[in-house]
């Protein structure tokens, strides 16, 4: 993305403003201060400007011995050199200000020479050094109040612990800075932790939060003009679109990377960004395209010595000409990318990812022993990256760091409905005291009707009829309400039960490929090779039964659903019920209107143990409180956009454990229920949708089946034109 004008004359003005202190200022510390503020503002137009001017800022510190001015400029240099790729001038004014700081003795110096350790060993992927310089950090700048460097640094040693795939610990440190930086209204910094938060999600696999948080940091950026930020989130969303296999945003993305990578000075993200779009580019058919830019960003990355841009611009160039049949030529390419990585402590996909290549071309040239070392080591690297525990334990820190966002806006809501709950109970009784009157009177006047009862016996016995015609009826009516909501279902059961099917089908072909070989060890004499081969079948095999087995739990449960409910309560994971729902409905809703998008919070309690419920029943409440939140925000988000105003649909489930029961809670930030019919919602055939679009028996069936099947409560939380809340109380 090129500068706009407006922006271009929004920075220009600020420049002016402050050479306009810079010359006008007496005090010379002050003027260095203002000379600092500038420096700040060229790092994200130009990093060459950027050194050129820090080095000027140092010569005046000197001249006038004001050592903080000396620092900071020291710190914006390694800064500076290390983001424009220059690692030796960044290594040596890193030495300078260790020497710098030892001689002040201060915390805070300290505290800052640690954090530029830190974020010179990350740019060097040596992460377990970067790890080490801002833990040291971060105590330290908490002990002075340094909140701003404090949220940095927690930042910047979440980028190290995601490049080793270590997520719950990445989220742990980026929910820490966001926090701080929420508190504080710290936009500029929050967009810097968007991008790096988004970036564990796209990792995790969730690439629908991943988007909406690289949307975020780019709209941020742009406010802030921090264009740095913008470009990183513009290459890295190339990333994802890459592995989504949606090529032209991938290459869109990544250019739109590079000509901002061109326009700050940055070559070793425009050598990353090329490679991106070449890899697009070569997905697309259009080799010789892809050819020129992986020239392009191999000659940018030598320049830079940074083991990762290294690493992506030869693999680039691998693949492009593995794609065009070169086997023998794309090995080099693919060997020299692995090199770059040697001395680096990474652990992440795209290791595993060149041995699969290289073992690809070592196959196509003849080469099958090397070709099943290097498949090997790449199998290891894929199973550690894909850890469901690793998995696991960070969507946890996602769902602890929400839950407290959450919490005391909740506590709020509930003081509000225990009030508006006496006020309806006083209403009650007033209502059951005239309702006592009208029976007594209503007696009286059976009484000087005696006449009539025939009359009335025979009206009651109709009346009797027409009620088992009706129970008949009604019966036939929630059957059919299952029925709808197992159609609902369908489109997200086949989105899950793709996933462990794929899983079948390749460890198979896998085994099928190494069965043929154990024949050909087999006819040679080889038998230790035919033996350590037929392991490596038995481990693929058990692959085969335990996601053949995740594709069996899916069909079963979907047959549950369908089934009418026999009432027998078993022990139940409940966060585990409710979070199959969720994903169910969303993919459901995404099925019917893929333009619809919304924010998916969950926040679960890891207290809950199990607890006895009927499932089937539990799970078809769950998912008609999750569809009522979903069409909600759909229809508020289609007005926001007919009117032109901004609007981010959101559903966030959560699950807390009380002293005696569990609750279940789906908020959404949809239009919220009106007071005149709150009351009405759980009638049978109330329905405030569209006719055609809603039975009116949803929320009739889930009270039922929590009040009388669980002896448990549903109760509904509303506010005009800020949402709604539906909360279950289950006994424990």
């Amino acid at each position: 993305m090129i500068f706009s004008s407006n922006q271009t004359k929004s920075q220009n003005a600020k420049l002016d403003s402050l050479n306009r202190l810079i010359r006008n200022e007496t005090d010379e510390k002050l003027r260095i201060n203002h000379m600092l503020e500038k420096a700040d503002l060229l790092a994200i137009i130009n990093l060459d400007s950027a050194i050129s001017f820090n080095l000027k800022i140092i010569d005046a510190s000197k001249k006038i011995n004001f050592g903080l001015g000396q620092e900071e400029a020291m710190l914006k240099l390694v800064h500076n050199y290390t983001y424009a790729g220059n690692s030796a001038a960044a290594l040596k004014q890193l030495s300078g200000l260790r020497h710098f700081v030892e001689q002040t003795g201060d915390s805070g110096s300290f505290a800052n020479y640690y954090f530029m350790a830190g974020l010179y060993y990350g740019m060097q992927s040596l992460y377990d050094s970067s790890i080490y310089f801002f833990e040291k950090a971060i105590p330290l700048y908490e002990k002075i109040g340094n909140r701003m460097r404090t949220s940095q640094s927690a930042s910047n040693i979440a980028i190290a612990y995601q490049q080793q795939s270590n997520y719950p610990r990445a989220l742990f440190y980026q929910q820490k800075a966001l926090r701080i930086q929420e508190e504080d209204g710290n936009l500029s910094t929050q967009a810097y932790t968007l991008v790096n938060m988004a970036n564990t999600y796209h990792n995790m696999g969730d690439n629908l939060r991943a988007e909406s948080y690289f949307l975020k940091s780019i709209d941020l950026a742009k406010r802030q003009q921090l264009t740095n930020v913008e470009l990183y989130a513009y290459t890295n969303l190339s990333s994802m679109f890459l592995d989504a296999e949606q090529w032209q945003k991938a290459y869109d993305n990544a250019m739109e990377a590079v000509k901002l990578g061109r326009r700050m000075g940055d070559k070793g993200i425009q050598a990353a960004s090329l490679s991106k779009a070449a890899l697009a580019k070569a997905n697309q058919n259009k080799t010789d395209e892809a050819l020129q830019l992986s020239k392009n960003a191999i000659a940018l990355a030598d320049s830079v010595n940074q083991p990762i841009i290294i690493q992506q611009a030869y693999s680039s160039m691998g693949f492009v000409l593995k794609s065009q049949k070169k086997w023998s030529q794309a090995i080099p390419y693919y060997e020299r990318a692995m090199a770059s990585l040697a001395n680096a402590d990474l652990f992440i996909e795209e290791n595993g990812s060149l041995f699969k290549e290289l073992s690809a071309c070592y196959e196509q040239i003849g080469n099958s022993a090397k070709a099943l070392e290097l498949y090997k080591k790449y199998s290891v690297i894929s199973d550690s990256i894909n850890s469901r525990e690793n998995i696991r334990r960070a969507t946890e820190l996602t769902m602890n760091y929400e839950f407290e966002k959450k919490e005391q806006a909740a506590r709020v809501l509930q003081d509000a409905k225990d009030e508006l709950t006496r006020t309806r109970m006083i209403g009650l009784g007033s209502g059951l005291f005239l309702s006592f009157i009208i029976i007594v009177g209503a007696l009286i006047g059976y009484k000087g009707k005696q006449r009539a009862n025939a009359q009335l016996f025979k009206q009651k016995k109709e009346i009797e009829d027409t009620l088992e015609k009706l129970k008949d009826t009604q019966s036939q009516l929630i059957q059919s309400e299952k029925m709808a909501s197992l159609g609902e279902l369908t489109a997200g059961i086949a989105h899950e039960i793709q996933n462990p099917l794929n899983f079948v089908n390749n460890f198979s072909e896998v085994s099928n490929e190494l069965l043929a070989e154990i024949k050909d060890e087999l006819a040679a004499g080889n038998y230790p090779m035919a033996i350590e081969l037929l392991e490596d079948v038995m481990d693929n095999l058990a692959k085969v039964t335990h996601h053949g087995k995740r594709a069996d739990g899916i069909v079963k449960g979907m047959l549950q659903h369908s089934r009418k409910s026999i009432g027998e309560k078993v022990p139940t994971d409940i966060n585990n019920l409710t979070d199959e729902y969720l994903r169910l409905a969303y993919h459901g809703m995404r099925a019917r209107d893929n333009t619809f998008n919304a924010i998916i919070k969950t926040v679960f309690d890891p207290r809950i143990t199990k607890i006895d419920v009927v499932p089937q029943d539990i799970g078809r409440v769950v998912l008609n409180l999750i569809n009522n939140a979903l069409y909600a925000v759909a229809e508020k988000s289609k007005e926001a956009k007919d009117a032109g105003t901004n609007y981010e649909p959101a559903v966030t489930l959560t699950t807390q454990k009380g002293h005696n029961n569990i609750e279940i809670k789906v908020s959404d930030n949809g239009n919220g229920i009106p007071d005149t019919i709150i009351d009405k919602i759980f009638q049978p055939f109330f329905t405030t949708k569209p006719t055609g679009q809603g039975t009116g028996l949803g929320l009739s069936l889930s009270y039922d089946i929590i009040t009388k099947g669980h002896n448990g409560e549903l109760k509904v939380i509303s506010k005009h034109d800020e949402g709604t809340t539906f909360i279950i109380y289950l006994p424990d």
